[in-house]
């Protein structure tokens, strides 16, 4: 018998793809300094899940 495996892809891996990428986008486009991307790290997921709810 041969066995035949299937994969799920978890929209998960693809929402943070999509948060990272969101992030990259918004140290680039900000030109923040190294403290305030930390900051944005932290506080750029909060207002993007609220604003997506």
């Amino acid at each position: 018998m041969a066995y035949e495996r299937r994969f799920r892809v978890h929209s998960s891996s693809f929402a943070g793809m999509f948060w990272f990428a969101g992030w990259l986008f918004t140290l680039a486009f900000a030109k923040l300094l190294w403290w305030q991307a930390i900051l944005a790290l932290v506080i750029w997921p909060y207002y993007l899940g609220v604003r997506l709810r």
